[in-house]
């Protein structure tokens, strides 16, 4: 089974953790991208980030972290948007789903988006939704 329960994700942040989501496609036509959230611990806090990239995936190369930025300009796009913190991890996950569209029971362990990426590839990468309807940050 991929996706931890939200239970099992709140036990993974409490160890030291990080959880992550595929949140699916981004951009335009002319500039695809993907996004994805991360909730890592940090200093007895939790920290969401939102990753905006370019969609350069190919069957040869998968890896959403080596993936270059969507926005160029933005160096914070590097590493990730800081979006918010939280004091406790199920905090963090209900301001992951509130403000990047995460969804509960879609969570999975560090590294494992990148699985979730390479299904989207498989099956056409289909447009979820449009990068109008993306909630705000």
């Amino acid at each position: 089974m991929r996706y931890l329960l939200d239970a099992f994700a709140v036990g993974a942040l409490r160890r030291g953790r990080s959880v992550e989501q595929f949140l699916g496609p981004t951009g335009s036509p002319e500039r695809p991208g993907v996004r994805w959230v991360e909730v890592r611990p940090a200093s007895g806090r939790y920290e969401v980030f939102l990753h905006t990239a370019q969609d350069v995936g190919h069957p040869g190369f998968m890896d959403l972290v080596e993936f270059p930025p969507l926005d160029l300009d933005d160096e914070e796009e590097e590493f990730g948007r800081l979006v918010t913190t939280a004091d406790d991890p199920l905090t963090a996950l209900a301001e992951a789903a509130g403000r990047a569209g995460a969804v509960s029971g879609r969570w999975v362990n560090t590294g494992l988006a990148q699985d979730e990426y390479i299904d989207f590839v498989r099956a056409g990468r289909p447009a979820r939704e449009s990068s109008d309807t993306q909630p705000p940050i």
